[in-house]
């Protein structure tokens, strides 16, 4: 089965994307959500991220305060790094698992950070949806309120927009409006059923 990675900046409209090759029937394993799994009560991921931050990170429910704890990592390379080495291995191993277990001509693995994470080896091909800078800060304030300079450690931590257009093995501009977005995300879900069946 053809594994294509799908990733981009935050704010380029991945979730979109995913959304348009969800609706053509394609299956979508999703870091993220994975993630979410991952710091779930009872999880051994969230045990070792409360012993390696502090438990203030918890609400009164016991669950990750999300937003506290990337206002933190997103301020601190060191922190940020000690999250990813916790959570990085555990989101390969399960994308690895549920992609070996798909039955699909094609399935989109939705890795944000797919270069920075060194995930490239889940995939078969990289597409990269990509905006332009300016697009994705209005994008992601106008849909997350986050502060400003939170914004920016999240832009900082990234790879640039150049970087990841150079690793692309196909590219989606996402600077337009709905019905071109949706063209291209229909173009090549014919030429991946292509690819995969040759």
């Amino acid at each position: 089965m053809l594994r294509i990675g799908l990733t981009g900046g935050i704010g380029s409209g991945k979730s979109t994307v995913a959304a348009l090759f969800a609706a053509r029937g394609v299956p979508i394993i999703d870091a993220d959500a994975i993630a979410r799994e991952l710091v779930e009560p009872g999880q051994p991921a969230l045990a070792e991220i409360v012993a390696g931050f502090d438990a203030g990170l918890l609400d009164a429910q016991g669950r990750l305060d999300r937003g506290q704890l990337r206002a933190r990592v997103f301020g601190d390379a060191r922190q940020r790094l000690r999250l990813e080495n916790i959570l990085h291995p555990r989101i390969h191993d399960a994308m690895v698992a549920r992609a070996a277990a798909m039955r699909a001509p094609y399935t989109v693995l939705v890795i944000p950070l797919l270069f920075e994470a060194a995930q490239r080896d889940l995939v078969d091909r990289v597409l990269v949806v990509d905006a332009p800078v300016e697009l994705q800060r209005e994008r992601v304030l106008l849909r997350d309120r986050l502060p400003s300079d939170q914004l920016d450690g999240i832009l900082t931590a990234q790879l640039g927009r150049e970087q990841r257009r150079a690793g692309a093995d196909d590219l989606i501009d996402n600077s337009g409006d709905a019905a071109a977005l949706e063209a291209q995300v229909e173009a090549l879900h014919h030429r991946y059923l292509a690819l995969a069946g040759s």
